[in-house]
Protein backbone atom coordinates (compact mmCIF):
# COMPACT_ATOMS: atom_id res chain seq x y z
CA UNK A 1 0.00 0.00 0.00
CA UNK A 2 1.36 3.42 -0.98
CA UNK A 3 0.91 5.93 1.79
CA UNK A 4 2.04 9.58 1.96
CA UNK A 5 4.88 10.45 4.28
CA UNK A 6 4.10 12.61 7.28
CA UNK A 7 5.93 15.80 8.23
CA UNK A 8 8.54 17.65 6.21
CA UNK A 9 10.62 15.04 4.40
CA UNK A 10 12.63 17.32 2.14
CA UNK A 11 13.33 16.81 -1.55
CA UNK A 12 13.77 13.12 -2.47
CA UNK A 13 17.02 13.61 -4.39
CA UNK A 14 17.93 9.93 -4.22
CA UNK A 15 14.53 8.95 -5.63
CA UNK A 16 14.75 11.58 -8.35
CA UNK A 17 18.09 10.14 -9.42
CA UNK A 18 16.70 6.61 -9.36
CA UNK A 19 13.84 7.69 -11.64
CA UNK A 20 16.04 9.73 -14.01
CA UNK A 21 15.11 7.50 -16.96
CA UNK A 22 11.45 8.24 -16.35
CA UNK A 23 12.28 11.96 -16.35
CA UNK A 24 13.98 11.64 -19.74
CA UNK A 25 11.00 9.73 -21.13
CA UNK A 26 8.54 12.35 -19.87
CA UNK A 27 10.64 15.15 -21.38
CA UNK A 28 10.72 13.37 -24.72
CA UNK A 29 6.98 12.65 -24.54
CA UNK A 30 6.18 16.31 -23.82
CA UNK A 31 8.30 17.46 -26.76
CA UNK A 32 6.56 15.01 -29.10
CA UNK A 33 3.10 16.01 -27.88
CA UNK A 34 3.90 19.71 -28.26
CA UNK A 35 4.90 19.41 -31.92
CA UNK A 36 2.62 16.55 -32.95
CA UNK A 37 0.69 17.22 -36.16
CA UNK A 38 2.50 20.52 -36.73
CA UNK A 39 3.92 21.29 -40.15
CA UNK A 40 7.03 23.11 -38.92
CA UNK A 41 7.64 21.02 -35.80
CA UNK A 42 10.54 22.19 -33.64
CA UNK A 43 11.07 25.17 -35.96
CA UNK A 44 8.43 26.94 -33.85
CA UNK A 45 11.05 27.18 -31.10
CA UNK A 46 12.97 29.46 -33.48
CA UNK A 47 10.09 31.28 -35.14
CA UNK A 48 8.42 32.41 -31.91
CA UNK A 49 11.32 34.44 -30.48
CA UNK A 50 12.25 35.72 -33.96
CA UNK A 51 8.70 36.95 -34.60
CA UNK A 52 8.53 38.59 -31.19
CA UNK A 53 11.95 40.19 -31.72
CA UNK A 54 10.84 41.66 -35.06
CA UNK A 55 7.58 42.96 -33.57
CA UNK A 56 9.27 44.59 -30.59
CA UNK A 57 12.02 46.03 -32.80
CA UNK A 58 9.43 47.81 -34.94
CA UNK A 59 6.93 48.96 -32.32
CA UNK A 60 9.18 49.56 -29.33
CA UNK A 61 12.59 50.04 -30.92
CA UNK A 62 11.59 52.52 -33.62
CA UNK A 63 8.19 53.91 -32.69
CA UNK A 64 8.75 54.13 -28.92
CA UNK A 65 12.41 55.06 -29.28
CA UNK A 66 13.78 52.28 -27.05
CA UNK A 67 16.51 51.55 -29.59
CA UNK A 68 18.34 54.62 -28.30
CA UNK A 69 18.48 53.20 -24.75
CA UNK A 70 20.61 50.12 -25.49
CA UNK A 71 23.87 51.94 -26.20
CA UNK A 72 26.19 50.29 -28.70
CA UNK A 73 24.19 47.04 -28.78
CA UNK A 74 21.70 46.74 -31.66
CA UNK A 75 18.14 46.72 -30.33
CA UNK A 76 17.02 43.50 -32.13
CA UNK A 77 19.79 41.36 -30.64
CA UNK A 78 19.34 43.12 -27.29
CA UNK A 79 15.68 42.06 -27.27
CA UNK A 80 16.41 38.54 -28.50
CA UNK A 81 18.98 37.97 -25.74
CA UNK A 82 16.31 38.94 -23.21
CA UNK A 83 13.55 36.93 -24.85
CA UNK A 84 15.44 33.63 -24.72
CA UNK A 85 15.60 33.25 -20.91
CA UNK A 86 12.14 34.80 -20.49
CA UNK A 87 10.44 32.45 -22.98
CA UNK A 88 12.18 29.50 -21.34
CA UNK A 89 10.95 30.65 -17.93
CA UNK A 90 7.41 31.36 -19.19
CA UNK A 91 7.11 28.00 -20.98
CA UNK A 92 8.43 26.14 -17.93
CA UNK A 93 5.96 27.84 -15.60
CA UNK A 94 2.91 27.63 -17.87
CA UNK A 95 3.41 24.00 -18.87
CA UNK A 96 4.70 22.99 -15.45
CA UNK A 97 1.67 24.51 -13.71
CA UNK A 98 -0.69 22.20 -15.61
CA UNK A 99 1.64 19.20 -15.63
CA UNK A 100 0.44 17.45 -12.46
CA UNK A 101 -3.21 17.83 -13.40
CA UNK A 102 -2.55 16.64 -16.97
CA UNK A 103 -0.80 13.51 -15.67
CA UNK A 104 -3.59 12.48 -13.31
CA UNK A 105 -3.74 8.99 -14.81
CA UNK A 106 -0.10 8.36 -13.87
CA UNK A 107 -0.39 9.79 -10.38
CA UNK A 108 -3.42 7.74 -9.41
CA UNK A 109 -2.02 4.42 -10.70
CA UNK A 110 1.68 4.11 -10.02
CA UNK A 111 4.25 5.48 -7.60
CA UNK A 112 7.16 7.69 -8.57
CA UNK A 113 8.47 10.97 -7.12
CA UNK A 114 5.85 13.51 -8.24
CA UNK A 115 8.49 16.20 -8.65
CA UNK A 116 9.49 14.42 -11.85
CA UNK A 117 6.37 15.79 -13.57
CA UNK A 118 7.06 19.56 -13.32
CA UNK A 119 10.76 18.85 -13.87
CA UNK A 120 9.85 17.25 -17.21
CA UNK A 121 8.12 20.46 -18.30
CA UNK A 122 11.25 22.44 -17.44
CA UNK A 123 13.38 19.94 -19.34
CA UNK A 124 11.21 20.22 -22.46
CA UNK A 125 11.42 24.02 -22.33
CA UNK A 126 15.21 23.73 -21.98
CA UNK A 127 15.35 21.84 -25.30
CA UNK A 128 13.50 24.71 -26.99
CA UNK A 129 15.93 27.15 -25.36
CA UNK A 130 18.89 25.26 -26.81
CA UNK A 131 17.38 25.36 -30.31
CA UNK A 132 16.62 29.10 -30.06
CA UNK A 133 20.09 29.80 -28.67
CA UNK A 134 21.62 28.68 -31.97
CA UNK A 135 19.82 31.60 -33.64
CA UNK A 136 21.32 34.01 -31.10
CA UNK A 137 24.80 32.78 -32.05
CA UNK A 138 24.00 33.56 -35.70
CA UNK A 139 22.70 37.03 -34.75
CA UNK A 140 25.86 37.73 -32.78
CA UNK A 141 27.93 36.90 -35.85
CA UNK A 142 25.72 39.04 -38.12
CA UNK A 143 25.89 42.05 -35.79
CA UNK A 144 29.60 41.54 -35.11
CA UNK A 145 29.15 41.05 -31.36
CA UNK A 146 32.42 39.95 -29.81
CA UNK A 147 32.56 37.81 -26.71
CA UNK A 148 34.13 39.22 -23.56
CA UNK A 149 35.41 37.65 -20.36
CA UNK A 150 31.87 37.93 -18.99
CA UNK A 151 30.92 34.86 -21.02
CA UNK A 152 32.14 32.82 -18.03
CA UNK A 153 28.95 33.95 -16.25
CA UNK A 154 26.72 32.20 -18.79
CA UNK A 155 26.78 28.65 -17.30
CA UNK A 156 26.09 29.99 -13.81
CA UNK A 157 23.23 32.20 -15.04
CA UNK A 158 21.73 29.29 -16.98
CA UNK A 159 21.76 27.05 -13.90
CA UNK A 160 20.14 29.76 -11.75
CA UNK A 161 17.50 30.42 -14.44
CA UNK A 162 16.68 26.71 -14.56
CA UNK A 163 16.41 26.74 -10.78
CA UNK A 164 14.09 29.78 -10.83
CA UNK A 165 11.87 28.22 -13.48
CA UNK A 166 11.76 24.93 -11.57
CA UNK A 167 10.87 26.69 -8.33
CA UNK A 168 7.96 28.69 -9.76
CA UNK A 169 6.70 25.79 -11.90
CA UNK A 170 6.74 23.53 -8.83
CA UNK A 171 4.78 26.02 -6.74
CA UNK A 172 2.13 26.58 -9.41
CA UNK A 173 1.83 22.88 -10.29
CA UNK A 174 0.85 22.09 -6.71
CA UNK A 175 -1.45 25.10 -6.36
CA UNK A 176 -3.20 24.34 -9.65
CA UNK A 177 -4.21 20.93 -8.33
CA UNK A 178 -5.54 22.41 -5.10
CA UNK A 179 -7.12 25.53 -6.61
CA UNK A 180 -8.26 25.22 -10.23
CA UNK A 181 -8.52 29.02 -10.55
CA UNK A 182 -4.76 29.13 -11.10
CA UNK A 183 -5.28 27.70 -14.60
CA UNK A 184 -6.79 31.06 -15.57
CA UNK A 185 -4.53 33.25 -13.46
CA UNK A 186 -1.16 31.94 -14.65
CA UNK A 187 -1.37 33.01 -18.36
CA UNK A 188 -2.31 36.52 -17.24
CA UNK A 189 0.53 36.63 -14.69
CA UNK A 190 3.06 35.48 -17.30
CA UNK A 191 1.88 38.05 -19.85
CA UNK A 192 2.00 40.84 -17.28
CA UNK A 193 5.34 39.58 -15.96
CA UNK A 194 7.05 40.05 -19.31
CA UNK A 195 6.39 43.79 -19.18
CA UNK A 196 7.44 43.97 -15.52
CA UNK A 197 10.74 42.32 -16.46
CA UNK A 198 13.43 44.15 -18.50
CA UNK A 199 12.94 41.97 -21.57
CA UNK A 200 12.32 44.74 -24.12
CA UNK A 201 13.88 47.62 -22.23
CA UNK A 202 16.98 48.19 -20.08
CA UNK A 203 16.36 48.45 -16.36
CA UNK A 204 18.16 51.80 -16.39
CA UNK A 205 15.07 53.54 -17.83
CA UNK A 206 13.23 52.79 -14.57
CA UNK A 207 13.59 55.56 -11.95
CA UNK A 208 16.38 54.66 -9.51
CA UNK A 209 14.05 54.70 -6.49
CA UNK A 210 11.90 51.92 -8.00
CA UNK A 211 14.61 49.63 -9.42
CA UNK A 212 15.03 47.71 -6.17
CA UNK A 213 11.37 46.65 -6.43
CA UNK A 214 11.85 45.39 -9.98
CA UNK A 215 14.98 43.48 -8.95
CA UNK A 216 12.93 41.40 -6.50
CA UNK A 217 11.79 39.62 -9.64
CA UNK A 218 14.67 37.13 -10.10
CA UNK A 219 14.27 37.14 -13.88
CA UNK A 220 15.14 40.85 -13.95
CA UNK A 221 18.65 40.26 -12.66
CA UNK A 222 19.07 37.06 -14.66
CA UNK A 223 18.07 38.62 -17.98
CA UNK A 224 20.44 41.52 -17.38
CA UNK A 225 23.06 38.92 -16.56
CA UNK A 226 22.48 37.06 -19.82
CA UNK A 227 22.98 40.29 -21.75
CA UNK A 228 26.17 40.97 -19.82
CA UNK A 229 27.52 37.49 -20.47
CA UNK A 230 26.62 37.32 -24.17
CA UNK A 231 26.63 40.91 -25.41
CA UNK A 232 29.23 42.51 -23.16
CA UNK A 233 26.71 44.85 -21.48
CA UNK A 234 28.04 46.14 -18.10
CA UNK A 235 27.13 43.62 -15.41
CA UNK A 236 24.67 44.47 -12.65
CA UNK A 237 26.27 42.48 -9.85
CA UNK A 238 23.73 43.60 -7.25
CA UNK A 239 20.83 42.52 -9.48
CA UNK A 240 22.38 39.11 -10.10
CA UNK A 241 23.06 38.67 -6.39
CA UNK A 242 19.46 39.48 -5.51
CA UNK A 243 18.28 37.05 -8.19
CA UNK A 244 20.41 34.29 -6.66
CA UNK A 245 19.02 34.88 -3.16
CA UNK A 246 15.40 35.13 -4.31
CA UNK A 247 15.79 31.98 -6.42
CA UNK A 248 17.11 30.09 -3.40
CA UNK A 249 14.10 31.20 -1.34
CA UNK A 250 11.72 30.22 -4.14
CA UNK A 251 13.32 26.78 -4.39
CA UNK A 252 12.79 26.21 -0.70
CA UNK A 253 9.20 27.50 -0.85
CA UNK A 254 8.46 25.43 -3.94
CA UNK A 255 9.79 22.22 -2.44
CA UNK A 256 7.92 22.82 0.82
CA UNK A 257 4.60 23.66 -0.87
CA UNK A 258 4.82 20.79 -3.35
CA UNK A 259 5.68 18.21 -0.68
CA UNK A 260 2.91 19.54 1.55
CA UNK A 261 0.20 19.23 -1.10
CA UNK A 262 1.66 16.11 -2.72
CA UNK A 263 0.05 13.94 -0.06
CA UNK A 264 -3.39 14.89 -1.37
CA UNK A 265 -2.76 14.84 -5.11
CA UNK A 266 -4.54 11.55 -5.75
CA UNK A 267 -7.63 12.74 -3.84
CA UNK A 268 -7.70 16.24 -5.31
CA UNK A 269 -7.22 15.12 -8.91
Amino acid sequence: MIQPATGWTGVPLRELWAFRELLVLLVWREIKIRYRQTVLGAAWAILQPLAMMATFAVFFGRMAGLARTTGSVAYPIYVYAGLLPWLFFAASVQNGAASVHNNASLITKIYFPRLVIPLASVGAALVDFAVSFAVLVVLMIVYGTALTWQIVLFPVLLVVTIAAATAVATIFSALTVAFRDFRYVIPFVIQLGMFLTPVIYPITIIPARWRWLLKLNPMAGLIDGFRSALLGVPADWAGMGIALVVTGLLLWAGAWEFRRLERRFADLI
